[in-house]
């Protein structure tokens, strides 16, 4: 299951990531997304809303955030796993500023290299991802499938694709044991 953590923007501009990473098929995993009412970087009152929503069998949990939903989305990650749960993946989209720092396979992935580089100095994640050209930081979360730049594997090998497809894939392949 993987758990949409945004940040302070419009709900449609979530919406709209969904649709664009492509999770509506019946074979992917569900998504849930934290309402409005809860503050996006209030990790404890979103694992409070996701016990209540997820009773009596928690599954593993995939996360996303954006902006200031990075630091609900680890927060929230760390109580989850504390609690034994287990966590298959941890998405930080534009998480500047935001340490990152778990257990569970981290992905960092930003709207410039600048920011990519500077967040790299809080942690960088399993694997990375950077928008070139560099994109807005609310067009990367509104349209993640018009956001090209490079997905780095490992150390020296990167990929050229969209955010999309790389969070897409990222997903897919962290969600496909727990389903």
């Amino acid at each position: 299951m993987i758990i949409i953590c945004p940040g302070f923007h419009p709900p449609q501009l979530t919406q709209n990531f969904i649709s664009a990473i492509g999770l509506s098929h019946p074979s992917d995993p569900k998504c849930l997304v934290i309402p409005t009412n809860i503050a996006p970087y209030n990790g404890i009152e979103i694992y409070h809303w996701l016990s209540q929503q997820l009773n009596p069998s928690p599954p593993a949990l995939s996360f996303v955030g954006f902006s200031a939903g990075v630091v609900g989305a680890i927060a929230t990650a760390w109580i989850w796993q504390q609690q034994g749960g287990t966590v298959n993946s941890l998405i930080a989209v534009d998480g500047w500023g935001v340490p990152l720092i778990g257990s569970f396979p981290i992905y960092r992935v930003s709207h410039d290299p600048f920011t990519h580089l500077t967040s790299g100095l809080l942690g960088f994640g399993q694997e990375n991802f950077y928008c070139l050209p560099e994109v807005s930081h609310l067009q990367l979360w509104q349209s993640p499938d018009r956001a090209w730049g490079w997905w780095e594997i490992k150390s020296g090998c990167r990929v050229r694709c969209s955010a999309a497809k790389m969070m897409r894939d990222v997903l897919v392949t962290t969600n496909q044991s727990s389903d």
